[in-house]
């Protein structure tokens, strides 16, 4: 049996991480602001401890270099009288002026003994390792009081050889580091509160969309699509919201055009189906009756056949593949229309014009358009009056009409005679309820168009379907078209 994903990842001993969005951003914003934090404050300390042992380095070279330039001058500068070979003179008289530093110490050595000290019990024997160094040295090292910083000068005279070392505790300076760094830690952590509670609060909000849209979709039903999510603004979340709605808008068309197509079945096919099954039941043995039942059961049977076919087309009306675009020309597609339609009647047929330039639709779908209208038009004519079939391209729109000399349309039926089944109160009994006006609406929306009305009662009525051409430029129409 195949593990989930869940039991894989516990099996392998990594258990997921649960919470919702916003936990997880913020222990995310949590757990990087805390390392950064750390970090930084590392890093603080070492630069701030290097940085005032560089400070204490210097100072302690100045002291050296100070003394330096006094056993260069070779002159005691209280008296005036000269040094000499004699290196006690130049320590006694360089601690005489010179004061140490702070929590610091100036040793002298001679011959690897302590000769003198300021002060005198400072840090006593510390820097007896350095009484005999050949080369200055600087440096840090432990003492019972803490760390010390010092700088080692080897100096002769008189046939002795003597070191002097300057050095200075770092503990206070070091408390004053550690001091600020946690101080520096204390307003961090004020600073990780603050910004946590603006995280969650700017969480909250961005999240907000997400659980609209979860409440949204809890509130879907298999009979109820009709909720939508509230869009706001130009994100990544906006633009998923606007693409759920659409998603929703597409499937409540489905469903809708799926239930008027299964009602308008049921309700539709009812008849025909009643009609049969009654001719069945009463049909004898009589030749006679049985031709003339079969006669009515062919009849309701292609009618029933039809009324299938015109459901199925306006249930594909709103997929995308519903037309198929290709170059036409209007003309041509004018001239086979008439020439069909005059089959459909004995009536007076004309042309009123034909429009003349190539345009970009569907030729299937437009013939059937114009046929059902022509259609209705045989329907609600007699054999003397006119039908009359016409086309136009300019501006960009395609105009293809049907008009009649019937009876034309009551104002208040003019809207309604597109609806499926809905026939106008003109309308000669057991004429005018069906599905063609209503496919023909279908067609030209989903060429982009629409169908315009013009009746007056008693006096015909002018249908025309209107949509853009995509007119073809005319070298465009050269390589489409093929010379004949």
């Amino acid at each position: 049996m195949a593990s989930s994903p869940e039991g894989s990842a516990l099996s392998d001993g990594r258990r997921p991480f649960r919470g919702d969005v916003r936990t997880r951003v913020l222990v995310s914003f949590l757990i990087l602001l805390v390392v950064s934090t750390a970090a930084s404050l590392l890093v603080l300390r070492e630069v701030l401890f290097s940085r005032i042992g560089g400070e204490v380095q210097e100072r302690l070279t100045n002291q050296v270099e100070e003394f330096r330039e006094l056993t260069e001058q070779g002159m005691d500068p209280d008296t005036g009288e000269p040094f000499g070979d004699d290196l006690q003179q130049v320590f006694t008289a360089f601690l005489r002026r010179e004061r140490p530093l702070e929590d610091g110490v100036i040793a002298a050595f001679i011959e690897g003994r302590p000769y003198l000290a300021e002060p005198p019990d400072f840090l006593p024997g510390e820097f007896d390792s350095l009484a005999t160094v050949t080369e200055p040295r600087r440096g840090e090292q432990g003492s019972p009081l803490g760390t010390v910083r010092y700088v080692a000068v080897p100096v002769s005279g008189g046939g002795e050889d003597g070191v002097l070392v300057a050095g200075k505790l770092l503990n206070d300076d070091h408390d004053r580091v550690e001091s600020a760094v946690r101080i520096a830690a204390g307003v961090s952590i004020v600073i990780t509160l603050l910004a946590s509670l603006f995280i969650w609060l700017a969480a909250g909000r961005a999240v907000q969309p997400l659980r609209a849209l979860t409440r949204t979709t809890r509130d879907i039903t298999e009979t109820d699509l009709s909720a939508r999510v509230a869009v706001r603004g130009e994100s990544e979340i906006a633009e998923l919201g606007r693409t759920f709605n659409g998603m929703l808008d597409r499937l409540e068309s489905a469903f809708a055009s799926q239930k008027e197509f299964l009602a308008d079945v049921g309700h539709e096919l009812r008849t025909p189906i009643t009609v049969i099954r009654g001719h069945l039941d009463t049909a004898g043995d009589d030749p006679d009756e049985r031709r003339e039942a079969r006669v009515v059961i062919d009849a309701e049977l292609e009618r029933m056949s039809r009324l299938v076919d015109d459901l199925l087309l306006l249930a594909r009306s709103d997929r995308p593949d519903f037309l198929r675009i290709e170059p036409l020309d209007l003309d041509v597609l004018t001239g086979e229309v008439f020439a069909k339609a005059r089959t459909l009647g004995v009536r007076r047929w004309l042309v009123d014009e034909a429009g003349v330039g190539l345009v970009h639709a569907d030729p299937h779908r437009l013939t059937s358009a114009v046929m059902n209208l022509a259609q209705n038009a045989v329907r609600h004519t007699r054999g003397d009056e006119a039908i009359a079939l016409g086309s136009s391209l300019s501006d960009g729109e395609v105009r293809i009409w049907v008009r009649d000399e019937g009876l034309g349309i009551a104002p208040e039926d003019q809207e309604r005679i597109f609806e499926r089944f809905a026939a106008g109160t003109e309308s000669p009994p057991g004429h005018g309820a069906g599905l063609g006006l209503a496919i023909v609406r279908a067609i030209a929306e989903a060429h982009g168009g629409h169908v315009e009305l013009e009746s007056t009662p008693g006096q015909g009525s002018r249908f025309t379907i209107v949509i853009p051409s995509g007119e073809i430029e005319p070298e465009e129409a050269a390589d489409t078209w093929p010379e004949s």
